[in-house]
């Protein structure tokens, strides 16, 4: 087989249009908990980590009520603000009917994985893995996620790729030892993808999916 098998993908940024959803309640939990405003490079700076993690860097001292703050915004906006990226469920369908496992390799809680899943119910069921950040005790930037849903495919790093729009999610995968595949229509500009090392770069779905199938 061609290409890439599995086919790993981080969740927001690469397979959900949530860039705006995250962005707009990092602002809301800024603005309430901090009583500050943020230029939107500083509010999304973190994301790609557990959403715990980006509340510590936001305030170490008023994290968890950042976190609290930002969770019931969110999860009260999902709805009106999370959007699928054109050409993804496509792209995502042909790799399935090419015989390619498909995985979810996120820093989003599973009840948040849930409800983007109700947002977007073509999503569910799509995916033979979904490892979120409720099933490893390390995160993004670290491996482990990455490793675990190879594991549970019964899959080795040998011919998998892991795709995803952030720093962290390269940084990860090439710590797993698997091809890495960036994607510039998320969260990140394509100067901090490329810093991080990805082994390739795709700027549409059509040309991710020609990549995954080994097409160029």
């Amino acid at each position: 087989m061609s290409g890439f098998e599995p086919v790993l993908l981080d969740l927001d940024g690469t397979v959900i249009d949530s860039v705006a959803l995250i962005r707009e309640s990092h602002r809301h939990a800024v603005r309430t908990v901090l009583g500050e405003e943020w230029d939107d490079a500083r509010l999304v700076a973190n994301v790609g980590r557990p959403l715990r993690e980006q509340m510590a860097a936001f305030s170490p001292e008023r994290s968890e009520e950042l976190y609290a703050v930002y969770r019931e915004w969110n999860h009260a906006n999902t709805a009106a603000l999370l959007l699928p990226y054109e050409g993804v469920r496509e792209a995502l369908l042909e790799l399935r009917a090419a015989g390619r496992r498909l995985g979810i390799v996120t820093s989003k809680s599973r009840d948040a994985v849930d409800l983007a899943w109700s947002v977007l119910p073509w999503c569910r069921g799509l995916f033979d893995v979904e490892i979120t950040a409720d099933d490893t005790a390390a995160h993004k930037p670290r491996p482990e996620p990455v490793l675990a849903a190879l594991e549970r495919l019964g899959a080795g790093v040998e011919g998998a790729c892991y795709v995803g729009d952030a720093p962290f999610d390269i940084v990860a995968g090439n710590a797993a030892g698997v091809t890495t595949i960036a994607v510039t229509w998320g969260f990140f500009p394509l100067s901090d993808l490329v810093a991080a090392g990805p082994d390739l770069v795709c700027a549409t779905p059509a040309e991710l999916l020609r990549t995954c199938l080994g097409g160029t």
